[in-house]
């Protein structure tokens, strides 16, 4: 026979929230670093052919 499960404590709740948002918040600092670094031609991951005026990626 099911039984239910015991109920999950608030502060285990924050830390498993604030876990899965540090995960996000550390990505998007990263695309956003990497978008600064190809759109200043600093970049050393990326190879960027510059032609003119034009920049193709």
């Amino acid at each position: 026979m099911a039984v239910p499960k015991k109920r999950t404590s608030r502060s285990k709740k924050r830390i498993r929230r604030n876990i899965w948002k540090k995960k996000g918040y550390w990505a998007a600092k990263k695309a956003f670093s990497l978008a600064k670094s190809i759109s200043t031609g600093r970049s050393k991951s990326f190879f960027v052919l510059q032609t003119g005026n034009k920049t193709l990626k």
